[in-house]
């Protein structure tokens, strides 16, 4: 285990500087994705009998909030392979899916995903047709986040009327993926557009789930995959602090004013400085912390008792808002440590800000405050689904 954290440490010091650079000249991340698969980073949490490291989601937790400070996009490329892999282990280690899918993550291979459509409703076009004996699939996906540098795609689509799951190889005939994510923030995650057109399609791939009979399932995965996004926030709210001190410890003039005073010595300087560190902590303490008690609490839904998930889903809405106006208001206030300079391009310091504000964008925060204050002021549990929206719309 020394020998596996000092190789960890080593790639993290590798891609540590350069992460500015990278994302100024939009130079994507398939070196770097390589190391990983070497370094198996996927497979921290299979059991060791499966070829995994049989890690706890807060040692997880811990290494993504670690690699969003070397880099937030080469963290947030992971989102969808950690919660695909985390369903493989809230359905058991046993199952024929598992048995399939645990060595090719062992093996370092990658799982991106692709859900999202764009269009007015939320009615998937994607879908399965059956010809000449095979199944095919047609359609198109966007914000398609780490299929760009996938093995395998994670999709929703339509069976008939069926909605399903099923995974096909990212360089399958067929497949298209276009980097043309065009946000102000976290360029390089590959959260473009995927092309099907008459892939091929495994029947042994297709998951078929009923929607409305597991919740805490639901609830769970849910949960992991905002706990994610939240690693990503909190590991940018690192990088801002170390970056933050290094723009500010080598320069000799305080802002504003004649003569040399080193700004590192001013107290107004250290005050901001102190704000973000202090963010940049709390945001990772509450990260670890809740992915700890989810993975309590899905050990306890195991058992039969979906209480304490149902809570830990709440207080990751919670999070959301807190974690993610911590950081945010960090990472504009740290322009105060000084004048132009602290703006320029060269800097840097704005990507910090633009990269958390794109991700607060996910699932937008007002909507789970709203969902929190309807679980305080009526005890209804959160509902993916708008107010109003028809009871099928909330299985």
């Amino acid at each position: 285990m020394d020998a596996a954290r000092a190789r960890w440490r080593g790639f993290l010091e590798r891609w540590y500087d350069g992460a500015a650079d990278r994302e100024r000249d939009h130079t994507l991340l398939f070196d770097a994705m390589d190391e990983l698969r070497l370094l198996r980073f996927g497979a921290i949490r299979l059991p060791r009998d499966r070829g995994g490291e049989d890690r706890s989601l807060a040692e997880l937790f811990t290494r993504l909030v670690e690699l969003a400070e070397t880099d937030s996009n080469l963290a947030h490329v992971w989102r969808g392979h950690i919660a695909f892999v985390e369903g493989l282990r809230l359905d058991g280690w046993g199952t024929a899916e598992a048995s399939r899918w645990a060595p090719r993550i062992a093996a370092g291979q990658v799982v991106g995903n692709a859900f999202s459509e764009r269009q007015e409703t939320a009615e998937l076009r994607t879908s399965l047709r059956h010809e000449g004996g095979a199944l095919v699939l047609d359609g198109t996906k966007h914000y398609t986040t780490g299929s760009l540098y996938a093995d395998w795609i994670h999709v929703a689509a339509l069976d008939g009327d069926e909605r399903v799951s099923l995974a096909v190889p990212a360089h399958a005939p067929g497949v298209r993926i276009v980097d043309d994510w065009d946000g102000i923030g976290q360029p390089l995650t590959g959260s473009g557009t995927t092309v099907f057109e008459q892939v091929v399609v495994d029947p042994r791939e297709i998951e078929r789930r009923d929607r409305g009979a597991d919740a805490a399932r639901r609830r769970a995965i849910g949960a992991i995959y905002q706990l994610s996004l939240l690693a990503v926030v909190a590991g940018i709210g690192r990088r801002a602090v170390r970056d933050t001190a290094a723009f500010v410890v080598p320069r000799r003039r305080t802002f504003g004013f004649a003569g040399e005073t080193p700004p590192r010595e001013d107290p107004l300087v250290q005050h901001v400085v102190g704000e973000v560190s202090a963010a940049a902590s709390v945001a990772r303490r509450v990260v670890i912390g809740l992915a700890a008690d989810l993975e309590a609490a899905t050990d306890a839904a195991a058992f039969g008792d979906a209480t304490p998930l149902a809570e830990v889903e709440l207080e990751v809405y919670r999070a959301q808002h807190v974690v993610g106006e911590l950081v945010l208001a960090a990472t504009s206030r740290l322009f105060e440590v000084g004048g132009a300079s602290a703006v320029t391009r060269a800097a840097g310091l704005d990507r910090h800000w633009r990269n958390v504000r794109t991700i607060a964008s996910h699932n937008p925060v007002a909507q789970r405050l709203r969902a929190v204050g309807a679980y305080e002021l009526t005890g209804e549990h959160p509902q993916w689904a708008a107010p109003g929206a028809p009871a099928e719309a909330r299985s």
